[in-house]
C-alpha cells in the first residue's frame, strides 16, 4: 500500500451529486494529512463548491473532469456500454491503473458493481463480488450480506459470501466471527433448496464458525456477527431496518416535545437519548463493501448526508489500510493448500 493513499470519488453519484459528495471530501482531507483525493465529474459544479480551505489541500485534492455521468435508474449493461467517459468509470478506471488504491461511489448499485468487474475483476476463487455493510445490533454490530449485488444465490455463490465476509471480520475485529444464514426459519428442513444446500457446505468448513440459520427478528440481536442471504432479501431487509430507525426517531422526537412535561424530561435524558440515536443512525453506518473485487470499492447510500458519505470514505480507507482484498486472497490461498494437502492425505 501507498505510503500517501489515494483515492478516486466518483463526485456526481447519488441523489445529491457534488452537493453531498464535495464538502464530505473536504471534511475527511481535513481529517487525514496524509490522504490524497480525485474528484471525478462536472469540474464547474465541483469547483463550485470547494471553499477557501481547498487551497491548503493543494498536491492532495485533483478534480478530473468528466463529460458523462450515470443516472440512478440506468440499466448496468446501458451504463458499461456507454457510460465509458462518466465520472463512475472513470474513478474505476484510475483505481484499475494502479494511481489510486480504492474508489468510493454513491452512484447506481448495478453499474457500479457490473463496471468495477468489468475494469477491475475478482479476486481468485471468487465467481461473484458481493455487496457488504454493517448493521446497528443490540450488542454492537452485524455484517450484512449481500445487498443487492446478486438478486439470485447459488448455493456456492452464499459459501463464498460466508467465507469472504469471515476473513474480512477477522481481519478487521473479530478473531472468530459467528457466521448465520438469513432464513425463514431456524428449522433444518426449512428455506429453499440453494439455502438448505450452501448450509452443509457450511457446515463441511471447519474454519467457519457456522452457528446455523438466523431469522429477520433475530438480525438486530447480535446472535450473529456475519449474517449471510441473497442480494434481494438483503436490500429488503437493509431498507426495513434504515426505515424502522427512521421511524423511531421521529416518534421519540415527536413524543418528547409534545408537552412541557415531556419536553423536561427529555432534557434529563438528554445524554441517553443523543447515544440511542447515534446507535441506530444509518448514516454512521453508511459505506458498504465490494467484497471479493481485485481492489477497494466501497458503495454510499444514494440519499446519504455529507456526514454518511464522509463515514463511506472512511470504510474505504480503513480497507486500504488493512490492504484487505490481497489479505482476503491471501487466506484463500493458504486455505486451497490447506485442502489440497488434506485430499492428498
Amino acid at each position: 500500500m501507498a505510503d500517501s493513499p489515494c483515492l478516486a470519488i466518483d463526485a456526481m453519484g447519488g441523489d445529491f451529486g457534488p452537493r453531498i459528495t464535495v464538502p464530505a471530501t473536504l471534511e475527511i482531507l481535513r481529517q487525514q494529512p496524509r490522504l490524497k483525493v480525485v474528484l471525478f465529474g462536472d469540474s464547474q459544479q465541483i469547483q463550485a463548491l470547494l471553499d477557501k480551505t481547498s487551497e491548503s489541500f493543494s498536491g492532495r485534492l485533483r478534480v478530473q473532469h468528466c463529460t458523462q455521468s450515470v443516472a440512478m435508474d440506468e440499466k448496468p449493461s446501458a451504463a458499461l456500454r456507454h457510460k465509458r467517459e462518466s465520472s463512475m468509470s472513470q474513478a474505476l478506471q484510475l483505481v484499475a491503473d494502479g494511481d489510486a488504491q480504492a474508489c468510493v461511489s454513491a452512484g447506481n448499485t448495478g453499474a457500479l458493481m457490473a463496471m468495477a468487474l468489468f475494469k477491475l475483476g475478482t479476486l481468485s476463487g471468487i465467481s461473484r463480488p458481493a455487496i457488504c455493510t454493517r448493521i446497528p445490533t443490540s450488542n454492537g454490530s452485524t455484517y450484512l450480506l449481500d445487498l443487492g449485488a446478486n438478486l439470485e444465490c447459488s448455493a456456492r455463490q452464499l459459501y463464498e459470501f460466508a467465507l469472504m465476509s469471515s476473513l474480512a471480520a477477522s481481519t478487521i475485529a473479530e478473531p472468530m466471527p459467528k457466521v448465520g444464514l438469513l432464513n425463514i426459519g431456524v428449522e433444518a428442513i426449512k428455506g429453499r433448496q440453494e439455502i438448505l444446500d450452501a448450509a452443509e457446505l457450511l457446515k463441511a468448513d471447519a474454519d467457519l464458525n457456522y452457528i446455523g440459520f438466523v431469522e429477520g427478528d433475530a438480525l438486530f440481536t447480535g446472535v450473529a456477527d456475519i449474517v449471510v442471504c441473497d442480494g434481494f432479501s438483503g436490500n429488503v431487509a437493509l431498507k426495513t431496518g434504515e426505515g424502522v430507525a427512521k421511524m423511531i426517531q421521529g416518534l421519540l422526537r415527536q413524543a418528547l416535545s409534545e408537552s412541557l412535561l415531556a419536553r423536561l424530561g427529555a432534557l434529563l435524558a438528554r445524554p441517553a437519548l443523543k447515544r440511542l440515536l447515534k446507535q441506530v443512525d444509518p448514516a454512521q453506518y453508511n459505506g458498504a463493501s465490494l467484497l471479493g473485487l481485485r481492489s477497494v470499492v466501497v458503495k454510499s447510500h444514494g440519499g446519504a448526508s455529507e456526514r454518511a458519505f464522509s463515514r463511506a470514505i472512511e470504510v474505504a480507507i480503513g480497507e486500504v489500510e488493512k490492504d484487505l482484498p490481497n489479505l482476503i486472497e491471501g487466506r484463500l490461498a493458504d486455505k486451497n493448500k490447506q485442502s489440497e494437502v488434506s485430499d492428498e492425505k
